[in-house]
Order: structure tokens, then C-alpha cells, then sequence
């Protein structure tokens, strides 16, 4: 579902509701100028804001986003981040590009999981640019995974993470064009250095 069906899901939502948009948006707490950020911007809203306007509505997130109720699906949604900027919350960011569904079974336990679209090639070719890969919300790693690692308050960079034997992580790329990043014990909680995701599966369209 991109922004344009979405805005016409939460007018048909609210029509059955018998509300106005924009009080919903406004009375939901979502911000009563939310339509017309979401129709300017052509991107979704924060997870937070998607979810108080469900509970205002009376509907399940997956609803709002457009799954049709009693239907067959038993996966979850997830946003795809563009972006994951330092010191925000993963529910608070607005920088969605689009809704991925997974198996509901996976959150058990209570694990989280977001998308997050590939860009540049410093890691191809196992990811292209506008891949998107699916992480599990992780602070730790096993040495070889692939991750989304904040480094000095910048955003999330995607790399396979080595733990070296004296607690250092290396950075590497899989594209050889670009050097590996190496951060001692020191630099990882000075800078720091965060990690914030494993990648559990790759998902690729085909155009």
C-alpha cells in the first residue's frame, strides 16, 4: 500500500466510523494535519501514529494499512525505513517507504522487526540498491552477520560485522571497492558504535 491508497483507507475507515478525517487524525493524537503531510510528502507515517489512529478507529494496524478483515493472511506488518537516524526511536520515525508483511510467528517472544530499503552498493552484490532486507531489532550479533550499525550519531549504514578477538568490530563491505571500517573497544562506546538490526531475509522485486 503506498501513501495515495492509504489517505483513501482512512477516508473510507472514517466514513464508516461517521467521522471527519481530520478529527479522527486530530482526536487519535496522530496530528489533525496528518492527510495532507502524508499526500505533500507521498510517504507514510511513523508506526506510532499509524497505531493511535487504528485504536481510534476501531480497526487493527494491518486493517488500516489495507489487508482486508478475515481474510486468510496471519502475517504482521512492518515499516520500510529509508532512513535511520541517530537517537530516534524506531516507532517515531516518519521516513517510511512502504509496509512489508511477515509471519506473525516470528514475533513471538516479543521480537521486533522492521525493514529497511538498500542503498548505494558498498554491498553488492549480495544486496542491489532498493533491496530491502528485513532485521530483527538487535544490540548484539553473532561475527558475520549482516547489520544496521549507527556510527558517531550518523545513520544506519548496512555491513557484515566481524567481532575481533579483543572485542574490536570490523565494518565490511562485500563490494571490494570500498576499505573495511575497524572500531577498537574504546572508539565502540566513544563514537559509539550501535548495533541495531540483523538481517534475517533479503527481499528483491523484480521489475
Amino acid at each position: 500500500m503506498d501513501a495515495k491508497e492509504f489517505v483513501q483507507n482512512i477516508k473510507l475507515l472514517c466514513d464508516r466510523k461517521g467521522v471527519k478525517p481530520t478529527v479522527a487524525c486530530k482526536e487519535s493524537g496522530a496530528g489533525k494535519d496528518l492527510i495532507n503531510q502524508i499526500e505533500r510528502r507521498g510517504s507514510m507515517p511513523s508506526i506510532e501514529k499509524v497505531q493511535l489512529l487504528a485504536d481510534y478507529l476501531g480497526v487493527t494496524t494491518s486493517e488500516l494499512l489495507g489487508e482486508v478483515s478475515g481474510g486468510s493472511s496471519s502475517g504482521i506488518h512492518i515499516p520500510v525505513l529509508g532512513t535511520i537516524p541517530a537517537g530516534i526511536p524506531l516507532d517515531a520515525i516518519e521516513d517510511i517507504l512502504d509496509w512489508e508483511e511477515i509471519p506473525a510467528a516470528w514475533s513471538s517472544g516479543n521480537r521486533q522487526y522492521f525493514g529497511l530499503r538498500v542503498k548505494g552498493d558498498s554491498m553488492y552484490p549480495r544486496y542491489l540498491e532498493g533491496d530491502t532486507v528485513i532485521l530483527q531489532k538487535e544490540k548484539t550479533c553473532e561475527s558475520g552477520d549482516d547489520c544496521a550499525v549507527l556510527v558517531n550519531g550518523g545513520e544506519a549504514t548496512l555491513k557484515q560485522v566481524m567481532i575481533r578477538g579483543d572485542g574490536s568490530l570490523e565494518l565490511r563491505p562485500t563490494n571490494p571497492v570500498y576499505p573495511p571500517r575497524i572500531y577498537s573497544p574504546a572508539e565502540i562506546e566513544s563514537l559509539p558504535v550501535q548495533i541495531i538490526g540483523v538481517v534475517v531475509e533479503l527481499r528483491r522485486k523484480i521489475k
